[in-house]
């Protein structure tokens, strides 16, 4: 069983650097052929995939978001990392790690249970 755990600050200031972690445990991150999915879900809104890396370590963004976006993983802890840029309000969300991808929740099979994270001075 794929378990998968976010963590985070909780509360960031506008124009800061997000930085969320996600430990894996019960499969290994380098698996072939598994992606490895950052989602969201802003307050009254859906889901919205954010970028994935893969087994490989190739990494895919969502267009809207990849000036802003880095992931990147530390094999050797079972993690991946999500780095969001310049943040503002808007992206005070829920975010979820997830297993599937690559550039879809469709084959979304393991999800975190998500952080809320929160944007405001």
């Amino acid at each position: 069983q794929v378990q998968l755990q976010e963590s985070g600050p909780g509360l960031v200031k506008p124009s800061q650097t997000l930085s969320l972690t996600c430990t894996v445990s019960g499969g290994s991150i380098t698996t072939n052929v598994y992606y490895w999915s950052w989602i969201r879900q802003p307050p009254g809104k859906g889901l919205e995939w954010m970028g994935a890396i893969a087994y490989s370590g190739s990494t895919y963004y969502s267009p809207s978001l990849k000036s802003r976006t880095s992931i990147s993983r530390d094999t050797s802890k079972n993690q991946f990392t999500l780095q969001l840029t310049s943040v503002t309000p808007e992206d005070t969300a829920v975010y979820y790690c997830a297993r599937g991808g690559p550039t879809t929740i469709a084959t979304i099979d393991y999800w975190g249970q998500g952080t809320q994270l929160t944007v405001s001075s």
